[in-house]
């Protein structure tokens, strides 16, 4: 089979963005949190993203109460994890979770017991992020339901019923995409109308769709690093979009040979990105042998982009 295999390296800056990473120091923020009735020792986590990087740190819980202080470059969502001690089990990872929306300022979060039933204060973020929650509540609860659904399904591999489930999903997503996108037409200034915005559009940004709503967001957003982001979300999304020139790469093959998409010029040209380590991938590799063999008088060929970070592994095996 002639496929022609190369790997991901100098590719991946054409196909990925990351956060600017040299963006400024952002605006302090404080936690003052109150665990009221806490009997035992027990640790508090948050975990977030900042500048583009997973952001974790941990604060005791003393006499009922912890802090955290920081800063942020924008509003970001967190979460918060409470884990417990005590002499029946000593150390308790129980899912006591909180998704707290943090801004700039001072926010208190208060609770007896379970941090998961905490009330936040202090930030604009939080609150708008938990209206829109109530709002997706109805939806959500369908969504678990359906998920448990799937489960005894594919506990008894009956794939009519799960194909079934199909047009259900796709009415579930729409009517979720329809309360985001109205929740962000009303709320442009929002400090969390980026985050709906992602929401929205999904991982298949469509820039038709998504670009008049980013344009109808405040400066502030448009600015943040998570706006400049989605600004090159969109323009690759019009670079990538059907009907457009595929981006031209070039990159050394298996043997050192340099490859690049414009040499197949003329031809009908599968671009396969896999890894050997993708079980999807090699599972599917079957039918990309097939599509192959069958068109490949016909002017076809299979580019295939190794996503290995061995050239070994990165070869058909």
């Amino acid at each position: 089979m002639k496929r022609i295999f190369v790997g991901v390296a100098l590719l991946m800056p054409a196909l990925a963005f990351a956060q600017d990473k040299k963006a400024s120091a952002g605006k302090p923020y404080t936690i003052q949190g109150t665990v009221s009735q806490q009997q035992h020792p027990a640790t508090v986590y948050i975990r977030m993203r900042k500048g583009g990087e997973n952001f974790v740190d941990s604060a005791q819980l003393k006499d009922g109460k912890f802090s955290f202080n920081g800063t942020l470059e924008e509003p970001v969502l967190a979460s918060l994890m409470l884990v417990r001690k005590n002499a029946e089990k000593p150390v308790s990872m129980g899912r006591d979770m909180l998704a707290v929306y943090l801004d700039k300022g001072s926010i208190v979060i208060n609770t007896t017991d379970s941090i998961s039933k905490a009330t936040v204060t202090g930030s604009r973020a939080d609150e708008d992020y938990k209206k829109l929650q109530e709002q997706l509540k109805e939806v959500n609860e369908k969504g678990a339901a359906l998920q448990k659904q799937y489960r005894e399904l594919a506990k008894n591999k009956d794939e009519e019923g799960i194909k079934k489930l199909e047009s259900t999903w796709e009415a579930l997503d729409a009517e979720e995409k329809k309360i985001e996108t109205d929740f962000l037409q009303k709320n442009t200034s929002s400090p969390i109308a980026l985050y709906v915005l992602n929401q929205v559009a999904g991982y298949d940004l469509k820039p038709e769709e998504a670009e008049p709503l980013f344009k109808k967001l405040n400066k502030d957003a448009k600015n943040s690093p998570s706006g400049k982001e989605f600004a090159k979300r969109i323009e690759s999304a019009k670079k990538t979009a059907i009907g457009q020139p595929a981006i031209e790469f070039a990159q050394a093959d298996a043997e050192g040979k340099n490859i690049s998409l414009s040499s197949f010029r003329g031809k009908y040209v599968l671009v396969d990105f896999w890894a050997s380590w993708c079980g999807p991938c090699r599972a599917e590799n079957p039918n990309v042998v097939k599509a192959y063999d069958k068109y490949k008088t016909k002017g076809f060929e299979i580019l295939g982009v190794s996503l290995d970070d061995k050239k070994t592994a990165g070869r058909l095996l």
